[in-house]
């Protein structure tokens, strides 16, 4: 049994292929096409397809006017990608507490970290769960604060009836090899605003508008780069893996969702187990389930000798000493970190391996 599983389906096998025969292996019409089906099939709003999630994570940043001195409050919860882009841009992450029932970052502690110079808010929705996003996004309007969600866990999700992707001004996806839908390696920034796709489509090829730059008679692109730009675009093979995986999105969406739905049921009075929350306004992407579990290396321990992978996957990342060691006062954090750890969750799994994760966990520990 794998923890993670890579989906790649016949149909992008065929794209990669006939892309592979074409030598046209930049960016292109692929590129443009995963772009459009991203938007009609899933909702994404103006999404601009980049070579990963840190890449659109960091393109956000640069949109959002991030710079040297300014503060960016985030969680901890999370991979250290979401705080290196942070210091890419030479500004300073700082570390909010989260919610215990969710792992999602705490509006309250999001309000107690603002001061003169915090410039955005970058929630993260862990394991595929949707932050606070009406709360987070009122907050940000007051202080004139641009929010970032780092959506790497939520393709997919949706909040009070919207799509993740299409609710605040900037939203990040990851199109890594483990993601629901992967590109082999890839990410998406989506923009609200049509000024930012305008500059982020120049921004991830140098800083060249590339729609309006045409060849001279010399052979070379005619452009003038007014700022400093970035080889972050995605190329037609990736995109051409990544718009055949799509077809089959829904479908592994919602079998990860029914293998949740069965996990949630099957677990939630299990001694030594609490469950996160699962509130009715929003559905998750259901990338991990995360339990919160007493005595945690017995209970890794006890699942692998029933052949049953389980992982944290992401430890805080505020321990490592680039962000300047740990955060104090980040209570729920801390006990988080003590207890969260998830059981396999993908469309690779068969009923009869979800019953084995099931008969494991109920085994005890």
């Amino acid at each position: 049994m794998e923890f993670f599983h890579t989906t790649v389906s016949p149909e992008a096998i065929q794209l990669a292929n006939n892309v592979l025969t074409s030598t046209w292996l930049s960016e292109g019409k692929m590129v443009k096409a995963f772009e459009e089906a991203l938007a009609s099939k899933l909702g994404l709003v103006n999404p601009v397809a980049v070579n990963s999630g840190t890449a659109a994570l960091h393109l956000a940043l640069v949109l959002a006017g991030v710079g040297p001195d300014d503060e960016v409050i985030l969680p901890a919860q999370t991979f250290v990608a979401t705080g290196l882009v942070v210091l890419m841009q030479q500004a300073r992450p700082v570390f909010a507490d989260i919610d215990l029932a969710t792992g999602n970052i705490s509006v309250e502690s999001i309000r107690q970290r603002i001061t003169d110079r915090t410039k955005a808010i970058l929630p993260v929705h862990w394991a595929g769960y949707p932050c606070d996003m009406d709360e987070i996004n009122a907050l940000a309007d007051t202080h004139h604060l641009a929010v970032i969600e780092d959506a790497a866990h939520a393709l997919g999700a949706t909040y009070k009836g919207r799509p993740v992707g299409a609710i605040s001004r900037f939203t990040a996806f990851s199109f890594q090899a483990i993601k629901h839908l992967t590109t082999g390696d890839g990410g998406a920034i989506c923009c609200l605003e049509d000024a930012e796709v305008h500059r982020a489509r120049a921004l991830r090829w140098f800083g060249i508008d590339r729609a309006n730059s045409r060849p001279s008679i010399l052979g070379e692109r005619e452009y003038d780069i007014s700022e400093v730009g970035y080889k972050v675009h995605l190329n037609d093979l990736a995109a051409a893996v990544g718009l055949g995986n799509l077809q089959a999105f829904e479908q592994i969406l919602n079998r990860r969702r029914e293998i949740a739905g069965r996990y949630r049921q099957a677990l939630v009075e299990v001694p030594g187990i609490t469950l996160l929350d699962n509130r009715a306004d929003r559905e998750s992407a259901a990338w991990l389930f995360t339990l919160l579990v007493d005595r945690r290396t017995d209970f890794i321990r006890a699942l692998q000798a029933r052949g049953v992978p389980s992982s944290v996957v992401h430890l805080r990342i505020d321990h490592n000493s680039v962000f300047g060691g740990l955060t104090p006062d980040l209570p729920n954090q801390e006990l988080f970190n003590e207890k969260q750890v998830s059981i396999p969750l993908h469309s690779g799994l068969s009923d009869q391996e979800v019953d084995q994760v099931i008969g494991a966990v109920k085994a005890g520990w």
